[in-house]
């Protein structure tokens, strides 16, 4: 062989073992971001339910009024008061909205760490 058919090969095994490494190291990298997307996913889903409000307030107030009204007869003296929704201020809403686009880029780091890990 002449110098420069063993020069590609040899730089042809060096080249396939650092792209081999390289993969191994990728891979395991994406593993780890699958991992890590997964759990804070997880845990921020958990927190994005404990902000919701509560329904059952209002329910709970209605059925005092019904079993008012089944026990005492309808009068036209007792006001119906029904708590207040008032909405979300700005910063629970900034909370929530900041939950949400977090969410939101853990699953996207989640999907981009599958389709690498499919090419």
């Amino acid at each position: 062989k002449d110098a420069l058919s063993k020069f590609w090969a040899t730089y042809k095994t060096v080249s396939d073992e650092y792209d081999d490494d390289m993969l191994e190291r990728c891979n395991g990298n994406m593993d780890i971001v699958l991992i890590f997307a997964g759990l804070f996913a997880t845990v921020n889903t958990a927190f994005i339910i404990a902000m919701q409000p509560n329904p059952s307030d209002t329910t709970n107030v209605l059925l005092v009024h019904l079993m008012l009204n089944i026990s005492n007869g309808p009068s036209a003296t007792q006001p119906m008061i029904l708590p207040l929704s008032t909405g979300l201020s700005s910063s629970k809403l900034w909370m929530q909205a900041l939950a949400y686009a977090s969410l939101a880029f853990s699953l996207l780091a989640a999907y981009g760490a599958v389709m690498g890990k499919q090419w």
